[in-house]
Formats: C-alpha cells, structure tokens, sequence
C-alpha cells in the first residue's frame, strides 16, 4: 500500500496545499497552507480522493502552516466522508486554535439546510403549500393594519396629516411625469395601431369610441396601477425593510407608537387618494396622444374627436375605470409594506423583497382587473 498526494499548482512551493494517504496506517495527513487563497480545486480533489476503507482513521495537522475556516471545511467534510464509508476518525495533533476552528467549521456544516429533494409533484406541493402560506400570512398582514387604523380613520384628528402629504407628493405629485408621457405615447401607438384597420373600412370616425372605452375604462387605470406599482410599491418596500435593519421599527415600538400608525396607513392614504387622480391624468393624455394621431393621419379633427367622445362614449366607461383605481391603490400599498416588513437579516434580502413586492403588485393588480371586467361588471351588465 502506498501514499496519495494530492497537489495544486507548482510542487516545489512549500505552503501549497497537500493532502498524503497512508493507506496501510489508515493515517491522513495535511500540510502546507490550508486557507482560503489556496484552497481553489483542492476541495474537489479530496471528494474524489476518498478510498473505500473502513476502521480506525487518523487525521494529523502537525504538518499544516496555516488553517482557516475554509481550509476547516475541507477538513471536516473529509471527516464526514470518511465516517459515511463505515469508518471512524480521530483528529489528532491540532492546536488549541485549531481545534477552535474546526469545531467553528463542523458547527456551521451541520447547520446547512439539507437540499430539497423529490419528485416534480412533491416539490410543486411544497410551492403550492408556501404560496397559500404567504396568502395566509398576508391576510393576517391586512388584519392586523386594519385593526390598528380604523379608530384612527374613524377620527380623522387623530391620523399624521403632515406624514399623509408628504406621501402623497412622493406618490402622485412626482409620479405626474413619467405617467403623462407613457399615457401620451400609448395613446399614439392605440390610435395608430387602430386607425389602419379601420381605415380600409371608411370608419376612420369610429377610432374616437375605440380609443375612448378602451384608455377610459381599461388601459388608463391599468397601466398606472403598474407605473405606480414598479415605481412607489418597490419605494414602499426598500424604505420599510431597511428600517427593519436598523432597527428603527423596534425604536418606535419601543417609544409606543406602532409601525402600521406611523409607515402603513400614511402611505395606504395617500395612494388611495393619487391613484384615482393619476388615473384621470393618465386617461387625459392617453386621449391628447390618440387625437393627435387621428387629426394628423386618418383626417379626424380636434373639433369632431371633443364632439363626439361624449356621445360615443357614456360617462359610465369613466367611472368604471375610476372606481377600479382605490382597489388597486390598496393593493399596492399593502403589498409593498407587507414584503418590507418581511425583511430580517441582511440587506441581499431588501433587494429580494423589493423586486418580489413589484412581481406580486403588477400580478394582483391585473387579476383584479380581470375580476373587475369579467366578474362584477358582467354581473352588473356594465
């Protein structure tokens, strides 16, 4: 029986990693510098290096430099391994800080996570289970703010209006730009769009009723909901998952005031409140937008388009979008808090959180619209 090196880069380099089998003594032994810079590969070479050999195994580290919690790893999986093979391992001659350090490493490896594994219909449960514990957990989310907030809206002296403004200007006032221009050209792309196909019927005159009922009543609040969903949903989140981490919710629980006062309702408020204004702005530019493309190429004038669009279009469609604009404004805003106080550990989660609450805001905010059109609309014979 013989003895296994294992080596990375040039053998002449004493602190190279290296790893020598004695077989016949059941001995392992590590020398050189086992740490983190010069750790790359050896790791994989030591997996592959494990023999198939029970009884009483000795792994010494007289011979090792330097040893640091990387270089601890790979030692302790090499233990695992080895007792995976039936056998036993004793470590032997390591320091007093060595011992520290493996034990440190054999710690952290034991409180990995074992890797999911099954079949595709098992791990599709798992996410079934996880989706309707978040519904769950969000419902309970909404339960506690509303408890919290309703004797406070019952009592109007009672709410922040100073807090309620100043979110209502990050919310609306800002969002006015970004809004108008979007709206504008979505409503030259429609009436475009649009305009050649009824062009080669001679029905140039009916892009008017095409653009009203659908920037009126569908495309106006749908598509602000989704600006303000990416834009102010996301805000929302990342500002209360990093008050998570400095911990300055606990600093106002601890002064007797509760987050859901002070963060969650001031920003319910204000959305509810610019979202149906940002709605009308939107429809108003989405309309200037189809007008022009329709005075300019299909030879509707500005006076015919403002003449007709009443007619053609009852003010019923107007409402219709309006009324959807509050539902969607509370969606936002409790999706977009409820993921920011998820956040508890670190700052990669504030990022994960944040692009999660602007997945699930776009999401919900069209299938209430879906429940809106197809559901209680149809149902009221709208």
């Amino acid at each position: 029986m013989g003895t296994q090196t294992i080596r990375r880069g040039s053998t002449s380099a004493e602190d190279e990693p290296k790893l020598r089998w004695q077989i016949a003594q059941r001995r392992v032994i590590f020398s050189g510098d086992w740490t983190l810079e010069r750790l790359a590969g050896v790791g994989r070479q030591t997996r592959r290096a494990v023999p198939m050999v029970t009884g009483a195994w000795r792994i010494s580290l007289a011979e090792i430099s330097g040893l640091d919690t990387a270089g601890a790893v790979v030692v302790q999986r090499l233990c695992r391994q080895l007792r995976a093979g039936g056998a036993s391992v004793q470590v032997e001659d390591a320091s007093l800080e060595q011992h520290a350090i493996l034990k440190l490493a054999a710690s952290e490896i034991r409180a990995l996570p074992p890797r999911a594994r099954g079949n595709p219909l098992e791990r599709l449960g798992r996410r079934v289970a996880r989706g309707w514990l978040g519904v769950i957990e969000y419902l309970a989310f909404i339960g506690r703010v509303t408890l919290d907030s309703l004797p406070r809206v019952l009592r109007p002296q009672h709410l922040r209006w100073h807090e309620i403004a100043v979110e209502l200007e990050r919310a609306g006032v800002m969002a006015i730009p970004i809004i108008g221009l979007l709206a504008f050209l979505i409503g030259i792309v429609m009436a475009y769009q649009s305009g050649d196909i009824l062009q080669a019927y001679g029905a140039n005159v009916f892009l008017v009723d095409l653009l009203g009922v659908i920037i009126l009543r569908e495309m106006g609040p749908l598509m602000t909901a989704v600006i303000v969903a990416g834009r102010t949903g996301s805000a929302y989140t990342a500002q209360i998952a990093t008050m998570q981490l400095t911990e300055e919710i606990d600093a106002l629980r601890t002064m007797g005031v509760t987050p859901f006062e002070i963060l969650v309702l001031p920003k319910m408020l204000a959305l509810v409140i610019a979202l149906p204004l940002l709605t009308l702005w939107a429809d108003a530019m989405g309309l200037l937008g189809g007008m022009l493309i329709a005075h300019l190429l299909y030879g509707v004038d500005f006076d015919l388009f403002l003449q007709r669009l009443p007619i053609a279009v009852p003010s019923t469609m107007f409402w219709l979008g309006i009324v959807k604009a509050p539902v969607f404004a509370a969606l936002i805003a409790s999706i977009g808090c409820y993921q920011g106080f998820k956040v508890r550990h670190s700052a990669d989660e504030v990022g994960r959180y944040t692009t999660i609450s602007v997945v699930q805001g776009i999401f919900w905010v069209i299938v209430a619209d879906a429940v809106f059109s197809i559901a209680f609309f149809s149902w009221l014979g709208l």
